[in-house]
């Protein structure tokens, strides 16, 4: 009998100890860094009015329904200018679009 008890008191206590063992790896992590010192750079992207404008001139250009032209990404170049990339039907678009809503350009990629 006092085998049988030393055997449940010697597993008790190495369940306990791979618990003590599971939990200690359960540190929170530190803070991340402050926005300024984050190795990813903040783009801004275009707002959703001149992505559509943007889509639309697309689909004038190509003669691709404009409910089938979807905008891929987007990037201000300059403080009145904006980059946005576009996928008609498969076909990769670039279209540069300013603040003021005119359309500048559009050319395959």
């Amino acid at each position: 009998m006092l085998a049988k008890r030393a055997v449940r008191t010697s597993i008790r206590a190495t369940a306990i100890g791979f618990l003590v063992g599971a939990l200690s790896a359960c540190v929170s992590a530190p803070p991340p860094p402050p926005q300024d010192q984050m190795s990813r750079t903040q783009v801004e992207t275009a707002p959703a009015d001149l992505q559509l404008l943007c889509a639309n001139a697309v689909a004038k250009a190509s003669g691709v329904d404009s409910t089938k032209i979807l905008p891929v990404s987007s990037s201000k170049l300059d403080p009145k200018t904006y980059q946005v990339e576009l996928d008609a039907s498969g076909k990769k678009t670039r279209c540069l679009v300013d603040t003021e809503g005119n359309v500048r350009s559009v050319e395959p990629t």
